[in-house]
């Protein structure tokens, strides 16, 4: 089945490529969360909307990104999470969590999908999150999660 992706959606695409996937996990994954809608004969119009609005939001050049990069992996972002006692937060930090943090650190404004949280976060202390800046671009940001 042909699918219009609208979000980005690891190891299969960006929002707007046409990908081919099976029925089934269009139906029951893709379909599901919005990330992606059917492709038809008018779903061009649409591949081309997302298109135009991600060159909007992308980093526009390769040394944009690495002088973002270097920024982001020099300092530390405090992240700041209800924890209770023991340093066990209730939740865990999401992306946009770690999003806002940055901007509020003096830090570009990132999109939450970009950024990659391997393991959750569900204690207070020293982590690590993946932010890809550019196709060919990846920071490591260091996050100091304390209690608050």
């Amino acid at each position: 089945m042909k699918v219009i992706l609208t979000h980005e959606v690891s190891s299969l695409g960006n929002p707007g490529d046409v990908v081919d996937v099976k029925d089934g996990y269009a139906r029951n994954f893709l379909f599901r969360r919005g990330l992606a809608t059917a492709w038809t004969k008018g779903g061009q119009k649409e591949v081309d909307a997302i298109n135009k609005g991600r060159e909007v939001r992308a980093v526009k050049t390769l040394d944009e990104a690495k002088s973002i990069k270097g920024n982001l992996e020099n300092k530390a972002v405090k992240v700041v999470a209800h924890a209770g006692t023991g340093g066990r937060l209730f939740g865990a930090v999401s992306t946009a969590d770690v999003a806002t943090a940055v901007k509020a650190a003096g830090g570009p404004e990132l999109d939450r999908r970009k950024i990659e949280i391997t393991t959750p976060i569900k204690s207070v202390g020293t982590h690590e999150a993946l932010v890809r800046l550019h196709p060919e671009v990846q920071a490591t940001l260091k996050l100091d999660v304390v209690a608050g």
